[in-house]
């Protein structure tokens, strides 16, 4: 099958490869010019492990193409995925100007063929229906221009527009993205469902058709990925709803993840005060099959690029339609307070920070990652900072990258050794597979006072101690 996808960004670099990487023929377009050049040359924009190995793999296949001009992806596809980006605005709303110039694009060069537009991107309930009118609204004007070319280049005479001209034939489905940072190959591989939004049954069919490999589990896995658990045996679930509800499960999914994260932080900030240990009682509520394990780790709490923009997008919509979404609203503010619990516990340590030297282990909001979006990080950065700290950090990924932005208050080191020198604490801010091999008695002695906040409960409690670390953790 002919894909093209539209923005190469996170969700759209993933998404074309793996599909390339079980057979269709892929052709992936983005206006980034040097973007587009840099992929051509096979280097990728984000770090995800496995990407890399599988575009090189399909591109020397000729599977998967790079390109920035829209009509070549569109006049070869038969499904197009929008799949660009739709940052938060300051009011909470989603930017979807990408989304509204991406689908006008398209609808300029369809032909009469029949196409599946695929909202890809998280989009607002109710945006499909809007998708479609731009993309008629494009096919329109360039229709329209078309006579008025034919009528200028004719000889003689006056040729009357057609108020109606022909529009192409195509239906927008939704297909909302599950995928996590640091998993995405596994997750897009594995996913626990495949969601399609449509009430039309030839794009239900065309859909189905292009993830049968995915659902029936065809794919053999790439070598340099690796899940948390074994491949289940049963095929994927297809979920078949109408518009509105698949853009709506996009958001609820995140949002109850969300509310899990800043939930079991609640709790933990509660059993500090009763001297329980929250990572017991996540333990023992976890293995409740109506809770579940996963998302209740006590820490530092959620950033990344999606459960920020999705929940504030989701309180928005629920505003806009008279309604107030008091617990959504909630979870927003206890992880926003959640990140400055760590500056509380260096105060009740060390006291006045002015002058103090603080060392962050991690600087991505989760492992397996570059990404910095809403990171905790920069909140503990820009909070220690205004407290006259001098911050320095160690991120396996971004002190290697060479990434600095929004790190001007913060010297990043290029190793473990290096960020404890000198220092008077320690904060794990993320989870690093890395961290768990630190020299734990080689950083005691290189700092000025051994403290280790544990932002995220990683590290052993009692190796961290009898290296001759003060340990504090979260909830504990």
């Amino acid at each position: 099958m002919n894909i093209s996808v539209v923005g190469t960004g996170y969700v759209g670099l993933v998404t074309g490869a793996c599909l390339a990487y079980v057979g269709h023929h892929v052709t992936c377009v983005d206006n980034n010019k040097a973007k587009v050049e840099s992929l051509l040359q096979g280097h990728i924009p984000i770090y995800e492990p496995g990407l890399e190995s599988i575009v090189r793999q399909c591109t020397e296949a000729q599977r998967l193409k790079f390109t920035t001009e829209l009509a070549t992806g569109v006049e070869s596809a038969s499904v197009i995925f929008i799949a660009v980006g739709t940052p938060s605005l300051p009011s909470g709303d989603p930017d979807l100007r990408y989304v509204e110039a991406v689908a006008r694009g398209i609808g300029q060069h369809l032909d009469s063929r029949y196409r599946v537009i695929v909202n890809k991107s998280t989009v607002p309930i109710g945006s499909g229906d809007w998708v479609r009118m731009l993309v008629l609204d494009g096919a329109t004007q360039a229709a329209n221009e078309n006579l008025a070319i034919t009528a200028r280049s004719g000889s003689g005479g006056t040729t009357v527009l057609d108020p109606a001209p022909q529009l192409p034939h195509f239906d927008v489905v939704s297909n909302p993205e599950f995928l996590r940072e640091g998993s995405a190959i596994w997750d897009t591989f594995n996913p626990d469902r495949i969601v399609v939004g449509s009430d039309q049954s030839q794009a239900i069919e065309i859909m189905r058709q292009l993830y049968a490999p995915i659902i029936n589990r065809e794919v053999p896995m790439p070598t340099e990925v690796a899940g948390e658990e074994s491949p289940r045996p049963d095929p994927v679930p297809f979920v078949v709803t109408d518009l509105p509800s698949a853009e709506m499960i996009k958001y609820a999914a995140n949002a109850l993840l969300a509310t899990k994260i800043s939930y079991i932080n609640e709790v933990a900030n509660i059993c500090e005060r009763v001297g329980a240990d929250v990572t017991q009682v996540a333990h023992g509520i976890g293995l409740d099959s109506r809770i579940g394990r996963k998302f209740l780790q006590a820490g530092l709490g959620w950033g990344g690029s999606c459960f920020p923009k999705d929940i504030a997008a989701l309180i928005r919509t629920a505003g806009d339609y008279g309604y107030e979404a008091r617990i959504l609203q909630s979870v927003t503010e206890v992880n926003q307070d959640q990140r400055l619990k760590v500056v509380e516990k260096l105060q009740h340590e060390l006291k006045v920070l002015k002058g103090k030297t603080i060392g962050l282990l991690g600087l991505t909001f989760k492992p397996n990652t570059d990404d910095m979006r809403d990171a905790p990080s920069l909140t503990l950065i820009s909070q220690l900072a205004k407290l006259g700290s001098k911050v320095k950090a160690y991120d396996p990924v971004v002190s290697s990258s060479g990434i600095r932005e929004g790190l001007t208050d913060v010297i990043v080191e290029t190793d473990s050794l290096r960020l404890a020198q000198d220092c008077d604490a320690l904060v794990l801010v993320t989870e690093w597979q890395e961290f768990l091999s630190l020299d734990l008695p080689q950083l005691a002695s290189l700092m000025r006072r051994p403290v280790l906040v544990d932002g995220r409960n990683f590290l052993d409690r009692d190796q961290v101690t009898q290296a001759g670390f003060f340990y504090i953790g979260v909830g504990r």
